[in-house]
């Protein structure tokens, strides 16, 4: 490949001994079970690095010089999402985690649950990817779930305690941050739809009038 986009190392792609390079392929150790459906073959780093320079020299002998490079462009943004999950995938597996192992580190990231997202291999449902996307930012943007349409995608959301001055710009930055943390962990919500805590419900009235006149002393 050329300098221009940069993928795995080939070296990392190719394999010494027939062996290894079924085990590359994907193919298990030892024969597969009788009746069982073969896995499909794994990517080769090379191999995709060598197709995506051929798509992208096709680009380049076209005229449209503008198409080309958005080409590259768009393999070097992807490339630097992917490259920054396996660099936070490897941060989280090395540092410390706590009694809930290197999994739950995992699933609580925004980016690696993203991408498990995107590849349809994250282990949760949609309903309990909002609930931590929630539990992410609820200490200083709390809200609870009041419906959710898994037809439609529509969310509707129960405001807390939003703290500051409970302006409206403060509100909406809340609002934000929770849609912004959804959008990562349940990409499957189209809509969001909030309403206030209480709503529905009617305040109870406090009645402050004069103390009674007390009743008149007998002559």
């Amino acid at each position: 490949m050329s300098a221009r986009v940069t993928t795995a190392p080939a070296a990392a792609a190719q394999a010494d001994t027939p062996q290894a390079a079924t085990v590359q392929a994907g193919a298990p150790h030892g024969s597969a079970p009788h009746g069982a459906t073969p896995p499909a073959a794994a990517p080769n780093a090379e191999a995709t690095g060598r197709r995506v320079e051929e798509v992208l020299d096709r680009l380049a002998q076209r005229d449209d010089r503008e198409a080309g490079a958005a080409a590259e462009e768009l393999v070097r943004v992807l490339m630097d999402f992917y490259g920054a999950g396996l660099a936070r995938i490897m941060h989280l597996l090395g540092s410390g985690t706590d009694d809930g192992g290197p999994r739950s580190a995992l699933l609580r990231d925004e980016l690696v649950s993203s991408l498990l997202v995107l590849h349809d291999l994250h282990p949760e449902d949609t309903a309990a990817r909002i609930d931590r996307a929630l539990d992410s930012v609820r200490r200083q943007h709390p809200a609870e779930v009041a419906a959710f349409d898994a037809d439609s995608g529509a969310l509707r959301l129960r405001s807390g305690d939003l703290g500051g001055c409970g302006c409206p710009s403060t509100n909406q930055q809340a609002q934000q941050a929770v849609e912004a943390a959804l959008s990562c962990f349940a990409p499957e919500v189209t809509s969001v739809q909030w309403e206030a805590a209480g709503a529905g419900t009617e305040p109870a009235l406090l009645q402050i009038s004069r103390r009674p006149p007390t009743a008149a002393t007998a002559s």
